[in-house]
């Protein structure tokens, strides 16, 4: 017989305890980082990282954004919270998208108006340092691989040469319709990097998971990462991967060559979104009808848009050659690998927010016990079937759930990019389009947790953003 002491322990206060365990070891490993990189940093190894892990330096500031960050913050823990769950559905993708916007250009001010957005993509690194000297498009597409390798007088600079030239085309386009200029290309990429809050919520309603959809649009909406939409051209992309997966994941085949359309664009906005493949293909798999014609829609945009590019004179598969070796012509050949392969998981932590690891792991335990309402699915919703995914694999994974899939598949496409040595350092901007879906997994936390989860993201963000001056 048991001491009349001794306290069983019911199974969700032993998940609450694993929560703050995994928090706890995120904690270690950040705190591992910053400290290993900052004797790194001491020793003369090169970092180039002031602040490793994340690229920045430390200046603990505040400035005019300061407290609108912070109301905006208590306005979407407070009534923005209870209002999510029970508000009719496109007044509440509207209002989220606003208030992501807000957030995220409160956080951008906290540096002024000229430091934090307008100049950020107009030093001699960006994209707009080329658009002037962009008079002929076409002429520019035939000859942009050409100018991607370094050591050369008409080399691009860093951020055009480390992509394809669909970046630069998205600011020349902007510039010949009246739009140049630092502040526009900033506020553009706020206001598309915000639409992940659209894009995401509607990809797991399409999906069946409306009741997920709810549960992580908060997370969305106060994103650590924002610190980093505003304003960075990957603001711009993660908005534009979001869509494309968003709209292969609604029911019509035309939506679905759409978003095939965005998908194939992303191709060219980054070479590393080759890694949204399996994205893509997890959004398919679970669609409920509707998927072999989805599949050949989207494939069918896909290869529009490449044979577009190609035949305009830039071949994806030969620039990408050339940037892997521009890549180790700077200062990846100098950042140890042995440091960034896990440092850099601590820099995902800080865009992503401490929620990443506990929701992750709801999610780890979601898939093996099989709870079909933890994964999002809305009552009555009949699990995905088909015949067109590889052989073997296995009945339970359709079973999974969005919640489940899509942040598995984005956990995995963050585990590639890490592994393939391509990813060292600066991964808190790059690694944003994947992170917006890793955040997929808050669906699996239990609700009376969620809103003090969500006041550690934007304590998060909030920290980081005043602590370091944070450089696109």
């Amino acid at each position: 017989m048991r001491p009349a002491t001794t306290v069983d322990r019911s199974p969700a206060d032993r998940h609450s305890r694993g929560d703050l365990v995994v928090l706890a070891l995120e904690a270690v490993l950040l705190v591992a980082a910053v400290v290993v990189g900052a004797v790194l940093n001491h020793r003369g190894v090169g970092l180039h990282a002031d602040a490793a892990p994340i690229y920045a330096t430390w200046r603990p500031h505040v400035g005019w954004g300061t407290p609108a960050a912070v109301l905006v913050a208590l306005a979407v823990l407070g009534p923005g919270w209870r209002w999510a769950r029970t508000a009719r559905w496109a007044p509440l993708l509207v209002a989220a998208w606003l208030a992501a916007v807000a957030w995220t250009i409160a956080l951008a001010l906290v540096d002024g108006w000229s430091a934090g957005l307008t100049r950020r993509l107009t030093v001699q690194a960006e994209y707009l340092h080329e658009v002037p000297g962009v008079t002929d498009v076409p002429r520019m597409l035939a000859g942009f691989a050409d100018r991607i390798l370094d050591f050369q007088p008409d080399s691009w600079s860093t951020h055009t040469a480390g992509h394809p030239p669909g970046a630069l085309l998205v600011f020349v386009g902007l510039d010949r319709l009246g739009l140049g200029g630092g502040a526009v290309a900033a506020l553009v990429c706020v206001l598309v990097g915000a639409t992940v809050t659209v894009s995401v919520p509607a990809a797991l309603r399409a999906l069946g998971a409306a009741d997920a959809a709810r549960a992580v649009l908060p997370f969305l909406v106060l994103l650590p990462g924002a610190v980093w939409v505003g304003a960075s051209g990957d603001g711009l992309f993660t908005g534009v991967v979001a869509a494309g997966l968003a709209l292969l994941a609604a029911r019509r085949p035309v939506t679905a060559l759409a978003g095939g359309l965005l998908l194939g664009f992303a191709l060219y906005l980054s070479y590393g979104f080759v890694l949204v493949g399996p994205l893509a293909l997890a959004v398919l798999a679970l669609r409920t009808a509707g998927r072999v014609r989805a599949l050949l829609a989207g494939a069918a945009g896909v290869g529009v848009v490449v044979v577009a590019f190609t035949l305009a004179g830039f071949a994806w598969w030969e620039g990408y050659d050339r940037v892997v070796e521009r890549y180790y012509q700077g200062w990846a050949v100098d950042r140890p690998y042995g440091y960034w392969v896990w440092a850099n998981l601590a820099a995902l932590l800080l865009s992503a927010g401490p929620v990443l690891g506990p929701a992750l792991r709801r999610a780890l335990l979601a898939a093996r016990t099989g709870e079909r309402n933890a994964a999002g699915f809305t009552t009555g919703t009949t699990p995905p079937t088909g015949r067109w995914w590889p052989a073997g694999l296995p009945d339970r994974l359709r079973a999974f759930g969005p919640a489940v899939v899509l942040s598995g598949s984005a956990a995995l496409a963050v585990l590639g990019a890490d592994l393939s040595g391509l990813s060292k350092a600066e991964v808190e901007r790059i690694w944003l389009p994947f992170v917006v879906w890793l955040l997929a997994a808050t669906a699996h936390l239990p609700a009376r947790h969620r809103r003090w989860w969500l006041a550690g993201q934007a304590a998060t963000a909030l920290a980081v953003n005043h602590l370091l001056f944070t450089v696109s």
